[in-house]
């Protein structure tokens, strides 16, 4: 039996669980999952303090800090796989501080790097990995040519600071 092909669409849930004040709106969200999605999903996207992506990553990765950005795909695990045909779904947490601190730290715009990290969680929703340097490659490479169809600029570029 073969999978059950869905219509390209993508229902984008946004939350913001901290002060919306400097973050994209819903439609930079969905514009820059859209690029790195071909198919249909259900995302949600949640922006959050430094305080819940610090727990989030505590909890779910045993890593006592907040990071960036973390990815929950609803396929993932050996307990509760999701029947075949249904559409990719999952969530991407992005902390705010963290992503505000980076951009700062490496001369990019906060959009820009909002838009990287969410094309980085979409790719990871569909399977792309970086832990093994082959892998990580291929997906920078990904990467790198959906930010361009996007206008935005090689996130692996060094920034000013010489720091990759």
């Amino acid at each position: 039996m073969s999978a059950i092909k869905l219509p390209r669409r993508l229902d984008l849930s946004a939350q913001y669980a901290c002060n919306r004040e400097g973050v994209p709106s819903r439609v930079d969200f969905r514009r820059w999952l859209r690029a790195a999605e071909p198919g249909a999903a259900r995302v949600t996207v949640r922006i959050v303090d430094e305080a819940e992506g610090r727990a989030l990553n505590r909890d779910y990765r045993g890593k006592d800090y907040a990071t960036n950005v973390l990815t929950f795909a609803y396929d993932e695990g050996e307990d509760m796989p999701l029947p075949e045909g249904l559409p990719l779904m999952g969530d991407l947490v992005l902390c705010r501080q963290v992503v505000e601190r980076e951009a700062a730290e490496q001369g990019k715009s906060v959009d820009a790097h909002y838009a990287h990290l969410s094309v980085h969680g979409m790719l990871h929703l569909q399977g792309f990995d970086h832990e093994i340097e082959a892998e990580a490659e291929e997906m920078e490479a990904r990467e790198r040519a959906i930010l361009a169809e996007l206008g935005i600029s090689d996130p692996y570029l060094e920034s000013p600071g010489g720091e990759r």
